[in-house]
């Protein structure tokens, strides 16, 4: 039998990734039932409208754009002013002083990752993540030789364990790969835990030709809830690099922008932003998208309207309560990660199915025996499920 494709990527797709699949059979289901009789929990698109001044932006672009090259190319770092509104209100966030030059735009937060991860692996390079985690992580880095090792964290909060992560660490270790807030958890780390994580690798890269870089990965950051604030990695060590996109938080998913930003108290600061923004343009990405770039720069101190995102969170809640299942409520992001009745989550979920319900199951974020359900999806269709989540539990 002739190979059409490479035998790694064949075997990829025989095990597409669970939130496609079950996305899929959405689609199947919605032909069967009607849409009103499904409940789509699976993917995580966010649909809570852009900020209002998204339009009147989009206008003042449309007659600036006509201009010669207005659409034209531009540094492979990206846009210097959308680099130095970047720099500003990241300084805040951050708590750590940067400047345009310490910033890269990138073609959404998966771009930066691909980018960085060329920049820094070596072939056999090993990649600690706490378990659960997003799956495409693993692709990201094992395009360039690199090894997802994950490291399971303790449920239902899935709270960071820095001793467990810091015990997996060897001569391999390159990259410690943070998400918080968290999909598909919902987890916020917290400060005490990524200050222990922050100490340990910085004592050991001082001892380390090649040093471990924690990559925080943030497209959710402003998604916190109940009081809960999201830590500064960046400000505990200066081997952290974060990372981010507008994708979330203001609904620009389709546009792709996404960013990096290297501390400067790096000692191989320039170097590696020198790497990453070639990197960025070798990959075939060359820059990140003008228009996104230009929307984000004008936006950057903008956000969605949270609180819809919470009153579902408190809904969602509400209703896997009355239901009997075992969760913790999550304080970030817009996702729960309960565990499912029987432990067999893909068994689950086709039960799920059979009552209009669409989960994605735990296995497919490294974590069998739970699930993930998104709550980016209007309140009605939050509410009308409480019915067949009972059914399907009982």
């Amino acid at each position: 039998m002739k190979q059409f494709v490479a035998q790694d990527i064949a075997t990829a797709m025989e095990n597409a990734s669970w939130i496609r699949r079950m996305f899929e059979a959405g689609a199947e289901l919605r032909k069967q039932r009607g849409a009103e009789n499904v409940f789509d929990f699976s993917l995580g698109n966010p649909d809570v409208p852009a900020p209002a001044k998204t339009r009147d932006v989009l206008h003042a672009l449309a007659e600036d754009v006509v201009r010669p090259c207005g659409l034209g190319y531009m540094p492979n770092a990206g846009l210097q002013s959308f680099r130095e509104a970047l720099a500003k209100r990241l300084s805040v966030e951050q708590a750590v002083p940067l400047s345009a030059k310490h910033i890269i735009a990138t073609v959404g937060a998966a771009g930066a990752l691909v980018a960085f991860f060329r920049a820094v692996l070596e072939a056999g390079d090993e990649v600690l993540v706490p378990s659960p985690y997003f799956v495409e992580y693993g692709f990201y880095c094992g395009h360039f030789g690199g090894i997802l090792k994950p490291v399971p964290m303790e449920g239902p909060a899935f709270a960071l364990d820095a001793e467990k992560l810091l015990a997996q660490v060897t001569d391999k270790t390159r990259v410690i790969l943070l998400n918080s807030p968290n999909n598909p958890t919902g987890a916020i780390y917290a400060e005490e835990d990524l200050n222990r994580l922050a100490t340990a690798i910085n004592e050991l890269n001082a001892t380390r030709e090649r040093p471990i870089y924690i990559l925080s990965d943030e497209p959710y950051r402003v998604f916190a809830f109940d009081g809960v604030t999201v830590p500064s990695i960046l400000a505990m060590s200066p081997y952290a690099i974060v990372l981010g996109s507008f994708s979330k938080s203001l609904s620009l998913a389709g546009e792709r922008v996404g960013y990096l930003a290297i501390h400067p108290a790096l000692e191989g600061c320039d170097t590696l932003l020198a790497a990453v923004t070639m990197t960025n343009r070798t990959l075939g990405y060359v820059n990140a998208p003008i228009l996104g770039q230009r929307l984000a720069e004008a936006l950057v101190d903008e956000q969605v309207d949270l609180s819809i995102y919470d009153e579902r969170r408190k809904a969602m809640a509400a209703i896997l309560t009355e239901a009997g299942f075992n969760f913790a409520v999550p304080k970030g992001a817009f996702y729960f990660f309960p565990e499912v009745p029987g432990g067999d989550d893909i068994a689950f979920c086709q039960k799920l199915l059979q009552h209009g319900i669409i989960a994605v199951p735990g296995r497919g974020f490294g974590r069998p025996g739970y699930m993930r359900l998104c709550c980016a999806v209007p309140m009605e269709v939050i509410q009308r499920s409480a019915a067949a989540f009972k059914e399907a539990c009982k």
